[in-house]
């Protein structure tokens, strides 16, 4: 991510949706100030964004939409297949694994992992005693992690030891990696309180302005 800071990698993906939802109709071309205003973002905070990863841009006419989904989808390497693996084949487990949405952004979910062998099935859902030499066979560099939290660590490590270099982690815990490993944690708690806040200030909002018009 050379040039381009966490949260601006992070918003790529919003842009890249929300450029793609655009309609048939809506013109071959885009500005930084459309964008900004149809997602409530500041128009500097937009321009710097697509500034590190697009170089197509021009004063006054913007940016081909074409190209620019294009230059976001190379720079997040959507356009690269990288395998995945899950460890994990619970409820949410099982719904990653079914979820056809992960080939939109570059990703082939090879097959789950579980120490629970009464859910294998021999094809795509595989005993933990396979996972070895799986991962290693085909190269996986990438694993998603929906363990329970007391096992998470031991499961990373596994990971990490078999030459799997990012992880996806589901669990509700921080997990622990060497330098050059990249962890990425989906914390539903953080994401439901900030939901939570969000619709709470919305709601005020509303309210306030309701005893405006009284």
């Amino acid at each position: 991510m050379s040039g381009i800071s966490k949260a601006a990698f992070a918003r790529l993906p919003a842009y890249l949706n929300y450029l793609k939802s655009l309609p048939a109709d809506s013109g071959p071309y885009i500005s930084a100030t459309g964008i900004a205003a149809a997602m409530n973002l500041g128009d500097v905070q937009v321009r710097k964004d697509l500034a590190a990863v697009s170089g197509s841009g021009k004063p006054k006419v913007g940016y081909v939409l074409t190209t620019l989904i294009r230059e976001i989808e190379d720079y997040l390497g959507y356009n690269d297949v990288d395998d995945a693996v899950i460890v994990g084949a619970g409820k949410l487990g099982l719904a990653l694994l079914e979820y056809r949405g992960f080939e939109n952004y570059g990703l082939n979910i090879l097959a789950a992992f579980d120490r629970n062998e009464d859910v294998t099935d021999g094809k795509k859902i595989l005993p933990m005693s396979r996972f070895d030499s799986f991962v290693k066979k085909n190269g996986v560099k990438m694993g998603i992690l929906t363990v329970p939290a007391d096992s998470a660590q031991q499961v990373c490590d596994r990971m990490i030891k078999n030459g799997i270099l990012a992880i996806l982690n589901f669990a509700p815990v921080h997990l622990e990696a060497p330098e050059g490993i990249l962890v990425q944690d989906e914390n539903m708690a953080t994401a439901l309180a900030a939901l939570s806040g969000h619709l709470k200030e919305r709601m005020q909002a509303v309210t306030e302005e309701r005893n405006k018009e009284k």
